[in-house]
Protein backbone atom coordinates (compact mmCIF):
# COMPACT_ATOMS: atom_id res chain seq x y z
CA UNK A 1 0.00 0.00 0.00
CA UNK A 2 1.56 3.27 -1.18
CA UNK A 3 0.37 6.20 0.94
CA UNK A 4 2.81 8.62 -0.65
CA UNK A 5 0.91 11.74 -1.77
CA UNK A 6 1.00 12.62 -5.45
CA UNK A 7 2.46 15.96 -4.38
CA UNK A 8 4.12 17.27 -1.22
CA UNK A 9 1.04 19.29 -0.41
CA UNK A 10 2.01 20.35 3.12
CA UNK A 11 5.76 20.64 2.56
CA UNK A 12 5.67 24.44 2.71
CA UNK A 13 2.86 24.81 5.23
CA UNK A 14 3.69 26.91 8.30
CA UNK A 15 1.85 25.43 11.31
CA UNK A 16 2.36 28.58 13.38
CA UNK A 17 -0.14 30.41 11.16
CA UNK A 18 -3.13 28.56 12.60
CA UNK A 19 -4.61 28.11 16.10
CA UNK A 20 -3.73 24.95 17.99
CA UNK A 21 -5.11 22.37 17.88
CA UNK A 22 -6.35 22.78 14.34
CA UNK A 23 -7.43 20.66 11.39
CA UNK A 24 -6.05 22.05 8.13
CA UNK A 25 -7.49 20.87 4.81
CA UNK A 26 -5.80 21.69 1.52
CA UNK A 27 -8.23 22.63 -1.24
CA UNK A 28 -5.75 21.67 -3.97
CA UNK A 29 -5.25 18.15 -2.60
CA UNK A 30 -9.02 17.78 -2.34
CA UNK A 31 -9.53 18.87 -5.93
CA UNK A 32 -6.80 16.50 -7.13
CA UNK A 33 -8.62 13.58 -5.47
CA UNK A 34 -11.97 14.64 -6.85
CA UNK A 35 -10.51 14.87 -10.35
CA UNK A 36 -9.39 11.23 -10.11
CA UNK A 37 -12.85 10.17 -8.93
CA UNK A 38 -14.53 12.22 -11.66
CA UNK A 39 -12.34 10.49 -14.24
CA UNK A 40 -13.40 7.07 -12.90
CA UNK A 41 -17.00 8.21 -13.06
CA UNK A 42 -16.72 9.37 -16.65
CA UNK A 43 -14.81 6.36 -17.99
CA UNK A 44 -16.64 3.62 -16.09
CA UNK A 45 -20.19 4.92 -16.29
CA UNK A 46 -20.55 4.57 -12.52
CA UNK A 47 -22.01 7.33 -10.43
CA UNK A 48 -19.60 8.29 -7.64
CA UNK A 49 -20.96 9.56 -4.33
CA UNK A 50 -19.00 11.14 -1.49
CA UNK A 51 -19.47 9.18 1.73
CA UNK A 52 -20.11 11.86 4.34
CA UNK A 53 -19.41 9.45 7.20
CA UNK A 54 -15.71 9.78 6.36
CA UNK A 55 -15.44 13.47 5.51
CA UNK A 56 -18.25 15.96 6.03
CA UNK A 57 -16.50 19.33 6.22
CA UNK A 58 -19.46 20.91 4.50
CA UNK A 59 -17.71 24.18 3.68
CA UNK A 60 -16.11 22.09 0.91
CA UNK A 61 -19.52 20.85 -0.26
CA UNK A 62 -19.66 23.15 -3.30
CA UNK A 63 -16.21 21.90 -4.35
CA UNK A 64 -17.27 18.25 -4.09
CA UNK A 65 -20.44 19.03 -6.05
CA UNK A 66 -18.34 20.25 -8.98
CA UNK A 67 -16.99 16.74 -9.52
CA UNK A 68 -19.26 13.99 -8.13
CA UNK A 69 -22.85 12.80 -8.59
CA UNK A 70 -23.92 13.34 -4.99
CA UNK A 71 -23.48 12.05 -1.47
CA UNK A 72 -24.31 9.01 0.62
CA UNK A 73 -25.33 9.15 4.24
CA UNK A 74 -25.76 6.88 7.25
CA UNK A 75 -28.77 8.64 8.71
CA UNK A 76 -31.00 11.70 8.68
CA UNK A 77 -28.49 14.37 9.68
CA UNK A 78 -25.83 13.36 7.16
CA UNK A 79 -28.53 13.08 4.52
CA UNK A 80 -29.78 16.60 5.27
CA UNK A 81 -26.23 17.87 5.06
CA UNK A 82 -25.79 16.28 1.65
CA UNK A 83 -29.05 17.75 0.43
CA UNK A 84 -28.46 21.24 1.83
CA UNK A 85 -24.72 21.75 1.32
CA UNK A 86 -23.54 19.37 -1.46
CA UNK A 87 -25.86 20.35 -4.28
CA UNK A 88 -28.85 18.19 -3.45
CA UNK A 89 -31.26 21.09 -3.07
CA UNK A 90 -30.10 23.34 -5.91
CA UNK A 91 -27.94 21.31 -8.31
CA UNK A 92 -29.89 18.07 -8.53
CA UNK A 93 -27.16 16.00 -6.88
CA UNK A 94 -28.28 12.63 -5.57
CA UNK A 95 -28.66 11.84 -1.87
CA UNK A 96 -28.48 8.16 -0.86
CA UNK A 97 -29.24 7.00 2.68
CA UNK A 98 -28.55 3.73 4.46
CA UNK A 99 -29.22 3.01 8.11
CA UNK A 100 -28.90 -0.12 10.19
CA UNK A 101 -32.30 0.85 11.59
CA UNK A 102 -34.56 3.75 10.59
CA UNK A 103 -36.93 5.37 13.08
CA UNK A 104 -40.27 6.27 11.55
CA UNK A 105 -39.99 10.01 12.17
CA UNK A 106 -36.52 10.12 10.66
CA UNK A 107 -37.58 8.12 7.63
CA UNK A 108 -40.57 10.37 6.95
CA UNK A 109 -38.23 13.34 6.73
CA UNK A 110 -35.68 11.47 4.60
CA UNK A 111 -38.39 10.48 2.11
CA UNK A 112 -39.03 14.15 1.40
CA UNK A 113 -35.67 14.72 -0.34
CA UNK A 114 -33.56 11.55 -0.69
CA UNK A 115 -33.15 9.65 -3.96
CA UNK A 116 -32.16 6.17 -2.75
CA UNK A 117 -33.15 4.76 0.64
CA UNK A 118 -31.50 1.47 1.52
CA UNK A 119 -32.78 -0.89 4.19
CA UNK A 120 -30.74 -3.27 6.32
CA UNK A 121 -33.39 -5.96 6.84
CA UNK A 122 -36.64 -7.29 5.47
CA UNK A 123 -38.20 -6.39 8.80
CA UNK A 124 -37.51 -2.70 8.21
CA UNK A 125 -38.59 -2.82 4.58
CA UNK A 126 -41.89 -4.55 5.38
CA UNK A 127 -42.60 -2.18 8.24
CA UNK A 128 -42.11 0.92 6.08
CA UNK A 129 -42.98 -0.35 2.59
CA UNK A 130 -46.38 1.33 2.37
CA UNK A 131 -44.95 4.59 3.70
CA UNK A 132 -42.16 4.41 1.11
CA UNK A 133 -44.39 3.56 -1.84
CA UNK A 134 -46.79 6.38 -0.94
CA UNK A 135 -43.84 8.79 -0.91
CA UNK A 136 -42.71 7.43 -4.28
CA UNK A 137 -46.07 8.33 -5.81
CA UNK A 138 -45.36 11.96 -4.90
CA UNK A 139 -41.68 11.77 -5.87
CA UNK A 140 -41.27 9.23 -8.70
CA UNK A 141 -37.47 9.58 -8.58
CA UNK A 142 -37.39 7.80 -5.20
CA UNK A 143 -35.79 4.37 -5.25
CA UNK A 144 -35.51 1.71 -2.56
CA UNK A 145 -32.86 -0.90 -2.01
CA UNK A 146 -31.63 -3.60 0.33
CA UNK A 147 -28.17 -4.01 1.78
CA UNK A 148 -26.87 -7.50 1.15
CA UNK A 149 -24.20 -9.39 3.05
CA UNK A 150 -22.25 -11.62 0.64
CA UNK A 151 -20.60 -13.37 3.61
CA UNK A 152 -17.27 -12.70 1.93
CA UNK A 153 -14.88 -11.02 4.32
CA UNK A 154 -12.00 -8.90 3.03
CA UNK A 155 -11.44 -6.86 6.20
CA UNK A 156 -8.32 -7.06 8.31
CA UNK A 157 -9.82 -5.56 11.49
CA UNK A 158 -13.05 -7.00 12.92
CA UNK A 159 -14.21 -3.59 14.10
CA UNK A 160 -14.38 -2.43 10.48
CA UNK A 161 -15.45 -5.68 8.79
CA UNK A 162 -19.14 -5.62 7.78
CA UNK A 163 -18.93 -9.30 6.80
CA UNK A 164 -17.46 -10.58 10.06
CA UNK A 165 -19.37 -13.54 11.55
CA UNK A 166 -22.75 -12.54 12.99
CA UNK A 167 -22.46 -9.02 11.58
CA UNK A 168 -25.58 -6.89 12.03
CA UNK A 169 -25.03 -5.29 8.61
CA UNK A 170 -26.69 -6.60 5.48
CA UNK A 171 -29.03 -9.47 4.57
CA UNK A 172 -27.52 -12.88 3.89
CA UNK A 173 -28.68 -14.82 0.83
CA UNK A 174 -30.68 -17.45 2.70
CA UNK A 175 -33.05 -14.78 4.07
CA UNK A 176 -34.19 -13.83 0.57
CA UNK A 177 -35.99 -17.13 0.05
CA UNK A 178 -39.72 -16.58 -0.29
CA UNK A 179 -39.50 -12.79 0.03
CA UNK A 180 -41.39 -10.42 -2.24
CA UNK A 181 -39.03 -7.85 -3.81
CA UNK A 182 -41.76 -5.68 -5.32
CA UNK A 183 -40.75 -2.04 -4.79
CA UNK A 184 -37.05 -2.86 -4.47
CA UNK A 185 -34.98 -1.61 -7.41
CA UNK A 186 -31.42 -2.06 -6.19
CA UNK A 187 -28.93 -3.86 -3.97
CA UNK A 188 -26.11 -2.42 -1.89
CA UNK A 189 -23.03 -4.17 -0.55
CA UNK A 190 -20.08 -2.84 1.41
CA UNK A 191 -17.18 -5.10 2.37
CA UNK A 192 -14.00 -3.04 2.06
CA UNK A 193 -11.89 -0.76 4.26
CA UNK A 194 -8.87 1.12 2.89
CA UNK A 195 -8.36 -1.47 0.15
CA UNK A 196 -7.37 -1.65 -3.49
CA UNK A 197 -9.10 -3.24 -6.47
CA UNK A 198 -8.29 -6.93 -5.99
CA UNK A 199 -10.44 -7.35 -2.83
CA UNK A 200 -13.28 -5.63 -4.70
CA UNK A 201 -12.88 -8.01 -7.65
CA UNK A 202 -13.15 -10.99 -5.30
CA UNK A 203 -16.20 -9.44 -3.64
CA UNK A 204 -17.92 -8.83 -6.98
CA UNK A 205 -17.41 -12.49 -7.84
CA UNK A 206 -18.90 -13.56 -4.49
CA UNK A 207 -21.89 -11.23 -4.97
CA UNK A 208 -22.56 -12.55 -8.47
CA UNK A 209 -22.31 -16.14 -7.28
CA UNK A 210 -24.77 -15.70 -4.40
CA UNK A 211 -27.08 -12.95 -5.68
CA UNK A 212 -26.79 -13.22 -9.48
CA UNK A 213 -30.43 -14.20 -9.96
CA UNK A 214 -31.54 -11.18 -7.94
CA UNK A 215 -29.23 -8.75 -9.74
CA UNK A 216 -31.12 -9.57 -12.93
CA UNK A 217 -34.23 -8.01 -11.36
CA UNK A 218 -32.52 -4.75 -10.37
CA UNK A 219 -31.98 -1.30 -11.89
CA UNK A 220 -28.88 -0.42 -9.87
CA UNK A 221 -26.17 -1.98 -7.72
CA UNK A 222 -24.19 0.00 -5.16
CA UNK A 223 -20.63 -1.26 -4.57
CA UNK A 224 -20.37 0.67 -1.29
CA UNK A 225 -17.18 2.28 -0.01
CA UNK A 226 -13.73 1.41 1.27
CA UNK A 227 -12.15 1.90 -2.17
CA UNK A 228 -8.77 3.69 -1.95
CA UNK A 229 -9.16 4.93 -5.52
CA UNK A 230 -7.04 8.07 -5.07
CA UNK A 231 -4.07 6.19 -3.62
CA UNK A 232 -1.07 6.37 -5.95
CA UNK A 233 -0.86 2.61 -6.51
CA UNK A 234 -4.60 1.93 -6.87
CA UNK A 235 -5.48 -0.03 -10.03
CA UNK A 236 -7.78 2.61 -11.50
CA UNK A 237 -7.92 1.18 -15.02
CA UNK A 238 -8.85 -2.26 -13.68
CA UNK A 239 -11.66 -0.69 -11.62
CA UNK A 240 -12.98 1.17 -14.66
CA UNK A 241 -12.97 -2.00 -16.77
CA UNK A 242 -14.65 -4.07 -14.04
CA UNK A 243 -17.42 -1.55 -13.42
CA UNK A 244 -18.16 -1.16 -17.12
CA UNK A 245 -18.17 -4.93 -17.62
CA UNK A 246 -20.50 -5.46 -14.64
CA UNK A 247 -22.89 -2.78 -15.90
CA UNK A 248 -22.95 -4.28 -19.39
CA UNK A 249 -23.33 -7.82 -18.08
CA UNK A 250 -26.26 -7.08 -15.79
CA UNK A 251 -27.75 -3.95 -17.42
CA UNK A 252 -27.60 -1.97 -14.17
CA UNK A 253 -26.35 1.41 -13.02
CA UNK A 254 -23.36 1.01 -10.70
CA UNK A 255 -22.69 3.35 -7.77
CA UNK A 256 -19.44 3.79 -5.86
CA UNK A 257 -19.28 5.42 -2.44
CA UNK A 258 -15.67 6.37 -1.63
CA UNK A 259 -15.13 8.11 1.68
CA UNK A 260 -11.45 8.15 2.55
CA UNK A 261 -10.56 8.45 -1.14
CA UNK A 262 -12.21 11.87 -1.24
CA UNK A 263 -9.97 13.28 1.49
CA UNK A 264 -6.82 11.15 1.21
CA UNK A 265 -3.69 13.33 1.62
CA UNK A 266 -5.90 16.39 2.15
CA UNK A 267 -5.61 17.19 5.83
CA UNK A 268 -3.37 17.46 8.87
CA UNK A 269 -3.87 18.11 12.57
CA UNK A 270 -1.66 20.80 14.07
CA UNK A 271 -0.87 20.41 17.76
CA UNK A 272 1.27 22.24 20.32
CA UNK A 273 3.53 20.85 23.04
CA UNK A 274 2.22 22.10 26.40
CA UNK A 275 4.53 20.20 28.77
CA UNK A 276 7.59 17.97 28.90
CA UNK A 277 7.79 15.39 31.70
CA UNK A 278 9.58 12.13 32.54
CA UNK A 279 8.48 8.78 33.97
CA UNK A 280 10.78 6.03 32.78
CA UNK A 281 10.98 7.85 29.46
CA UNK A 282 10.54 11.36 28.10
CA UNK A 283 6.87 12.38 27.92
CA UNK A 284 5.43 15.23 25.87
CA UNK A 285 1.90 16.46 26.64
CA UNK A 286 0.08 17.97 23.65
CA UNK A 287 -3.08 20.01 23.25
CA UNK A 288 -4.23 17.29 20.82
CA UNK A 289 -5.71 14.17 22.38
CA UNK A 290 -5.99 10.63 21.04
CA UNK A 291 -9.29 9.98 22.80
CA UNK A 292 -10.82 13.37 21.92
CA UNK A 293 -9.35 14.30 18.56
CA UNK A 294 -8.15 11.09 16.89
CA UNK A 295 -10.01 8.18 18.53
CA UNK A 296 -9.09 5.71 15.79
CA UNK A 297 -5.57 5.76 17.26
CA UNK A 298 -7.11 3.85 20.18
CA UNK A 299 -9.93 2.01 18.37
CA UNK A 300 -8.07 0.69 15.35
CA UNK A 301 -5.44 0.96 16.81
CA UNK A 302 -2.79 2.71 14.72
CA UNK A 303 0.14 5.10 15.02
CA UNK A 304 -0.30 8.36 13.06
CA UNK A 305 2.67 9.83 11.26
CA UNK A 306 4.14 13.19 12.29
CA UNK A 307 5.94 15.38 9.77
CA UNK A 308 9.67 15.28 10.44
CA UNK A 309 9.43 12.61 13.14
CA UNK A 310 10.43 8.96 13.04
CA UNK A 311 10.04 5.74 14.97
CA UNK A 312 11.73 5.41 18.38
CA UNK A 313 15.48 5.15 18.13
CA UNK A 314 15.71 6.35 14.55
CA UNK A 315 16.47 9.95 15.56
CA UNK A 316 18.36 11.23 18.65
CA UNK A 317 15.45 12.25 20.89
CA UNK A 318 12.61 9.86 21.84
CA UNK A 319 9.30 10.92 23.37
CA UNK A 320 6.01 9.32 24.28
CA UNK A 321 3.23 11.68 23.19
CA UNK A 322 -0.07 12.03 25.02
CA UNK A 323 -3.05 14.31 25.37
CA UNK A 324 -4.40 16.49 28.16
CA UNK A 325 -7.27 14.21 29.17
CA UNK A 326 -7.50 12.21 32.40
CA UNK A 327 -7.70 8.92 30.47
CA UNK A 328 -4.56 6.97 31.36
CA UNK A 329 -4.48 5.49 27.89
CA UNK A 330 -4.65 8.83 26.09
CA UNK A 331 -1.38 8.00 24.36
CA UNK A 332 -0.72 8.85 20.72
CA UNK A 333 2.46 6.81 20.46
CA UNK A 334 6.22 6.91 20.66
CA UNK A 335 8.27 9.04 18.28
CA UNK A 336 11.80 10.30 17.79
CA UNK A 337 12.87 13.78 16.77
CA UNK A 338 16.07 15.39 15.51
CA UNK A 339 16.00 18.07 18.22
CA UNK A 340 14.63 18.04 21.78
CA UNK A 341 10.99 19.07 21.98
CA UNK A 342 10.22 22.37 23.70
CA UNK A 343 7.03 23.77 25.15
CA UNK A 344 5.33 25.70 22.36
CA UNK A 345 6.67 23.53 19.53
CA UNK A 346 4.12 22.71 16.82
CA UNK A 347 3.69 19.13 15.60
CA UNK A 348 1.85 18.22 12.41
CA UNK A 349 -0.03 14.90 12.36
CA UNK A 350 -0.52 13.63 8.83
CA UNK A 351 -3.65 12.09 7.22
CA UNK A 352 -6.17 13.65 9.58
CA UNK A 353 -8.95 14.79 7.23
CA UNK A 354 -10.95 11.58 6.89
CA UNK A 355 -12.74 9.93 9.82
CA UNK A 356 -10.67 11.86 12.39
CA UNK A 357 -12.56 15.13 11.92
CA UNK A 358 -15.97 13.50 12.11
CA UNK A 359 -15.15 11.53 15.30
CA UNK A 360 -13.94 14.33 17.56
CA UNK A 361 -15.52 14.75 20.99
CA UNK A 362 -15.25 16.99 24.05
CA UNK A 363 -14.48 14.43 26.76
CA UNK A 364 -13.10 16.22 29.85
CA UNK A 365 -14.17 19.52 28.29
CA UNK A 366 -11.13 19.47 26.05
CA UNK A 367 -11.69 21.97 23.21
CA UNK A 368 -12.36 20.78 19.70
CA UNK A 369 -9.71 21.64 17.09
CA UNK A 370 -10.29 24.68 14.91
CA UNK A 371 -10.88 24.07 11.19
CA UNK A 372 -8.93 25.84 8.44
CA UNK A 373 -9.17 25.59 4.65
CA UNK A 374 -5.80 26.25 3.02
CA UNK A 375 -4.77 26.47 -0.62
CA UNK A 376 -1.31 25.02 -1.23
CA UNK A 377 -1.08 26.76 -4.60
CA UNK A 378 -1.93 30.31 -3.52
CA UNK A 379 -1.08 29.93 0.20
CA UNK A 380 -4.47 31.50 1.00
CA UNK A 381 -5.71 30.45 4.42
CA UNK A 382 -9.31 30.70 5.65
CA UNK A 383 -10.33 30.06 9.24
CA UNK A 384 -13.60 28.15 8.84
CA UNK A 385 -14.48 27.56 12.47
CA UNK A 386 -13.19 27.84 16.02
CA UNK A 387 -14.87 26.11 18.96
CA UNK A 388 -15.25 27.31 22.52
CA UNK A 389 -16.89 26.68 25.85
CA UNK A 390 -20.43 27.09 24.52
CA UNK A 391 -19.87 24.22 22.04
CA UNK A 392 -18.96 21.95 24.95
CA UNK A 393 -21.73 23.21 27.24
CA UNK A 394 -24.46 23.11 24.61
CA UNK A 395 -24.11 19.35 24.08
CA UNK A 396 -24.95 18.47 27.67
CA UNK A 397 -28.05 20.50 28.57
CA UNK A 398 -30.35 23.03 26.94
CA UNK A 399 -30.26 26.73 27.69
CA UNK A 400 -33.83 26.64 29.05
CA UNK A 401 -33.40 23.66 31.37
CA UNK A 402 -34.29 25.74 34.45
CA UNK A 403 -37.74 26.37 33.01
CA UNK A 404 -38.47 22.66 33.37
CA UNK A 405 -38.65 23.00 37.14
CA UNK A 406 -37.56 20.32 39.60
CA UNK A 407 -39.73 17.34 38.90
CA UNK A 408 -39.81 14.10 40.85
CA UNK A 409 -39.62 10.81 38.97
CA UNK A 410 -43.11 9.57 38.24
CA UNK A 411 -44.87 12.91 38.67
CA UNK A 412 -47.09 14.09 35.86
CA UNK A 413 -45.53 17.51 35.48
CA UNK A 414 -46.09 17.86 31.77
CA UNK A 415 -42.40 17.50 30.87
CA UNK A 416 -41.57 15.61 27.72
Amino acid sequence: MDLTPRKDYFGNFDPTRVPSPCFVVDEIALRDNLAVLADVQERSGAKVLAALKAFSMWSTGPIVAEYLSGTCASGLYEARLGFEEYGGADLGKEVHVFSAGFKEGELKEILQFAHHVIFNSFSQWKRYRDLCLDAQKKRPELRFGLRINPEHSEGHTDLYDPCAPCSRLGIVRSLFEGEDLAGISGLHFHTLCEQDFKPLARTIAAVEEKFGDLIAQMEWINFGGGHHITRCDYQVDELVDAVRAFSDRHKVQVYLEPGEAVALFCGVLVSEVVDIAWNGQQQAILDASATCHMPDVLEMPYRPEISGAARPGELPHDYRLGGQSCLAGDSIGEYSFSDPLKIGDRLVFEEMAYYTMVKTNTFNGIPLPAIVLWNSKTDELNLIREFGYEDFKGRLSGRDWKNLGHSTAGEDDGCV
